[in-house]
């Protein structure tokens, strides 16, 4: 299986330069080995900038590490911003990308960084938590064994249901718990 990949009209020609069929291998095709390496490093990646986000809404945390926190948030805005733009480049309808589920959540995950330069960071926090959304794109990564078995692909196809619902309760809570945070403050 592979991620969710734009259809088949998005999807560059033979006609196109070569840097395009390559970049959009590399980034909607989990099933090569670049595509793999692409997934688990935006992975790693989302995982850290959550984390990040977390971290700055604790008080002790805040202020031992503030500074430190923004210019690694900068970093990760910088890093997705440069993936979006990617994704934008490769296909052959950016318009239908960025306007597509995907492509809207891609540019949430980079968008509040940039308000935030406009308007009260804080405020803008549950919005990027929606960076967390990304992680239903590479769930998709346990295909590298062949299953023989019944029972193993039973439990296989279970287990990724429940990392499924385990993630998307996380990302609930999380966008719950931040709001619960903004909305009482450090009361």
């Amino acid at each position: 299986m592979r991620t969710r990949e734009p259809d088949s009209k998005e999807r560059p020609t033979a006609a196109d330069p070569q840097w395009k069929r390559a970049l959009y291998t590399i980034i909607f095709e989990s099933d090569t080995p670049a595509g793999k390496a692409f997934d688990v490093s935006l992975l790693i990646a989302i995982g850290m900038s959550v984390a990040i986000v977390m971290l700055e809404s604790v008080k002790s945390v805040h202020a031992a590490y503030g500074p430190t926190l923004r210019v690694a948030e900068w970093v990760f805005t910088a890093l997705f911003t440069i993936e979006y733009v990617a994704r934008l480049l490769c296909v052959r309808r950016p318009r239908h990308y960025a306007w597509s589920f995907y492509g809207v959540v891609d540019l949430l995950a980079i968008l509040p960084s940039f308000i935030g330069l406009f308007t009260s960071a804080n405020y803008v926090m549950v919005v990027r938590i929606l960076r967390l959304l990304r992680v239903f794109r590479v769930l998709k990564l346990a295909h590298f064994l062949q299953e023989t078995d019944t029972l193993v692909l039973a439990l296989r196809a279970s287990q990724r249901k429940v990392l499924v619902f385990l993630f998307a309760v996380l990302t609930l809570v999380t966008i719950v718990g931040t709001m619960m945070y903004l909305i009482e403050g450090e009361e």
